[in-house]
This record gives C-alpha cells, structure tokens and sequence, in this order.
C-alpha cells in the first residue's frame, strides 16, 4: 500500500504519516467486523487442581467461577500434580529461561530426555522439539519439501493452517485432495508419475472430529513411493496403548515417515516435535530456519513436557475416561435434540451455522449459565458451518454434563435457533 502522496510529499510530518497508517490498520480491523469474524478474547484465569473450573474476569472487573468445556488441554495433564511439580523443581535448579537458541546457549538435559522419550513413543529413530506444533509443522514441512528435489506436496483439503503455511514457504508444486478422499488422492498420485511426493494430512481433524485412513494412506504412499507427513496433534496423549496416537491405535505407527504432534494438549504443556529417522530430525535441525534462530524451550517447560510424556505412556485410566465421558457428553446432547455433529473421536461440535448467532450462543452460556465455549466461525470453518466446538475432558462429571445440557437448551429456546 502506498501514502497518499499529499502526505508523502510533506517530509517531517510524522504525524500526518502516522495517521495515514493507522487508517490502514483500521480499515483492516473494519472490515473484520463487518465480515462478523473480529474475534473476542475471554479474560480466563485456570485454578490449578480444579479443572474444568476456572475464573472469569468480566469486562466490569468483577470476577465469576466458570466451567471450560472448550479447552485443549484435554486431560487435564496442565494441572497433574506430578507435571507441576517437575516444572517447579526444574525452575527451582535451572530458573525460567533457556538462555537462548540451541545453536547458542546448547541443549538442555530435560530437553534432550524428552526427545528421546517422544522417539520412543512413536517408534522412531529420533524426534526434534520445537517451540510450538505451529512452528514445528511450519518449519518441517517446508524444510522436508524443500530438501527433496522437485517435491509435490499432496495435501488433504481441511489440513490445519500450520500445514498451508508450512507448504507455501516450502515454494514447491502443491496438489489438494479432497478432504478423507483416497480416491482423489490416488488420482493425484498416478497424474505425478515418479517425481518426489510428500503426502501430508492429519490424523484427528479438529473442527469435524473426523479420523484420516491412515492405513489407506500408506497403501498409496507405498504403491506410488511417496513419502508421509502426519500431524498428530489432536490424538497424541489420547489415543493408542501409550498415547501415540491414532496411528498407533491403528497399527499403522511404523509406516508413516514423519509424525508431528504437539505438547500443549493431551500433554497439557506447550512445544510442538516431529518424530523421524536420524537423516531426517538431522536435516530439518541442520536447514530449519524457524528452528536454528528460536530459543529452545525452557528446561522447566521440558521436564514438565516429560513428566506429562511419561506418565501417559503408563497409564490409561485417563484415556478411557475421556472417551467415556465424551461418549456420555455426545449422548446427552443429541437425547436433548440439539444439533451435535456426529464423531468418532472426543471432540463433539454442535451446528449453529451463522456467525453471529454463534457468538450470540456463546455470550448467553458465559453470561447465565457461567459456561465457556468459544465460538467456532470463519476462516476456521466454512461460512454456515459455525459451531460451538466442545471437548470433554475425563474431569467434566455427570452434573457437568447435565449443566450444559439443560444451558444449552436453554439457550437454544432462547435465541430461537435451529
């Protein structure tokens, strides 16, 4: 965008100049509220040891208990007492900072163990941590991509926006398939001929709670020699005999290339990783702009991240527990006849289809009911497919499930929807 040239053609005036910038951003954020998808920050503040239970500070100032149904950190491994412990005890001995990139200040040892430990978790020779799962899909996939000479990148039409950005700064040739559609991607993989291939796609879709054929998948990727990239990120910790994931749950674990998955939910921390061969972590540490020039994680967020790891690798108390209470929550729902979109894994989206009245959903639960769901509208999902995205976790008992099912229909009554 250019000045307008009155106020370019006037050197020194800096305020002039700083006003006619400011238009640009406020026509920017204008538009965002015109088009309805200016997104609203909820101030909440978590209670260690009393999840789902959380505080809301009102734009009055005044402060509400609330209960979260919308959270990420879906087993509540954020608030484990072991997890905090050894994030405490690890600040205590090493303090809160990692002192740099791991070029510059070196690795840490709870980082170190916890590389190892996420290799071992999905079967792989190796893992690379990074400092959130954006940044690891953003700098792995363009990495891979660019390495291989030629590479076409197959992607699955829903993939998260990480993967798009990730295959946009890779520069290489893209295909999209349709969404879950092995068909169309074997159709794809037959137009390629022999060039490089990399197949991306997800395991857990996020928004629609849908499960990629992953063993299909690898059927292609086998017969057509191309190479696959899973993200992971809503399955790791939930699913699989010690949380790998829905490959692992599948049995398909050992055929995937690369697996990328995230610490900061069924984990209940923050970083992101991919798990590969030796060559492959080596490369994408060796040419990954967006992993050479950011700090490391800190030791203390590490440990934590390890202890999480750990822990979910022995137990399954917790899994079975959220896919009952999931399964509880979905049956509660649809008995109420609400619009709860059918799914196989724990994320349970109910249908409004308009984004303001989304948002209108979402104010009334918070405001008389004390429940939380963010609202779900475009770009992350398709205009009139606006939903409020519910994620039950093993700690939402049956009287939270009967409180949200009597607020919903509610509020459903209320607001006359659909």
């Amino acid at each position: 965008m250019h000045l307008p040239a009155r106020v370019a053609s006037r050197p020194g005036d800096t305020k002039g100049a700083h006003q006619a910038y400011e238009r640009h951003f406020r026509r920017a954020l204008d538009r965002l509220h015109d088009e309805r998808r200016y997104r609203v920050f909820t101030d909440v503040e978590r209670i260690s040891g009393r999840f789902p239970v959380a505080k809301w500070r009102r734009p009055d100032g005044m402060t509400t208990e609330i209960t979260v149904w919308c959270s990420n950190d879906y087993l509540g491994m954020g608030q484990r007492p072991e997890v905090v412990a050894a994030m405490i005890e690890t600040a205590r001995c090493c303090g809160v900072g990692a002192g740099g990139t791991r070029n510059i200040a070196g690795n840490n040892s709870a980082l170190v163990d916890l590389e190892r430990e996420l290799a071992d978790l999905h079967g792989k020779e190796a893992s690379l941590v990074f400092t959130s799962g954006y940044i690891s899909n953003q700098a792995g996939i363009s990495t891979i991509a660019k390495l291989i000479p030629d590479c076409l990148i197959l992607s699955d039409a829903f993939n998260h926006n990480s993967i798009i950005e990730g295959i946009r700064q890779s520069g290489c040739e893209k295909r999209i398939f349709r969404h879950n559609d092995h068909g169309h991607l074997e159709a794809l993989l037959q137009e390629a001929g022999d060039r490089p291939k990399l197949i991306v796609f997800e395991s857990v879709y996020s928004m629609d709670g849908d499960v990629a054929p992953i063993g299909r998948i690898c059927d292609l990727a086998d017969q057509y020699g191309a190479m696959t990239y899973l993200d992971e990120v809503h399955a790791v910790g939930l699913y699989g005999p010690r949380g790998g994931g829905i490959s692992e749950r599948d049995g398909v674990m050992h055929r995937v290339d690369v697996i990328e998955g995230t610490l900061a939910k069924g984990f209940g921390c923050i970083g992101g990783y991919i798990a590969a061969s030796p060559t492959i972590c080596d490369a994408v540490r060796s040419f990954a702009s967006g992993f050479i020039f950011t700090t490391a994680l800190p030791p203390a967020v590490a440990a934590a991240a390890l202890t999480s790891v750990r822990y979910l690798k022995h137990s399954n108390a917790e899994r079975e527990a959220h896919q009952r209470q999931a399964a509880a929550t979905k049956a509660a729902l649809k008995a109420a006849g609400l619009p709860v979109l059918a799914t196989d894994t724990h994320i349970v989206p109910v249908m409004v289809g308009d984004a303001e009245r989304c948002k209108a959903a979402a104010d009334h639960l918070l405001e008389h009911h004390a429940i939380y769901i963010q609202p779900i509208n475009y770009p992350t999902v398709p205009r009139g497919t606006e939903r409020l995205r519910i994620t039950p976790s093993p700690l939402h008992g049956a009287a939270h499930i009967a409180k949200l099912t009597a607020a919903l229909v509610e509020t459903w009554d209320t607001l006359a929807l659909d």
